[in-house]
């Protein structure tokens, strides 16, 4: 995964994140992405659906886990 490129990077993913409540399952980040739709929407989504499906309490969690899956593929 190339960091910063379309809707990939970390951080992207995270601003996808704002206003979510934790804690959170993948599932329901990925409903919230789809709720601020815009032109990297599916990046950010096919970037969620990498990550393992737990509960995520903080934005560091899935900060953690978005670079933990970027280095195993």
């Amino acid at each position: 995964m190339a960091r910063g490129v379309g809707g990939h990077g970390p951080a992207n993913v995270m601003k996808h994140m704002k206003g979510i409540d934790f804690p959170a399952r993948k599932k329901d980040l990925i409903a919230h992405a789809k709720k601020a739709p815009g032109p990297d929407t599916n990046d950010v989504i096919e970037v969620l659906n990498r990550i393992e499906d737990k509960e995520y309490h903080s934005p560091a969690e899935v900060m953690k886990e978005l670079s933990e899956a970027a280095y195993s593929e």
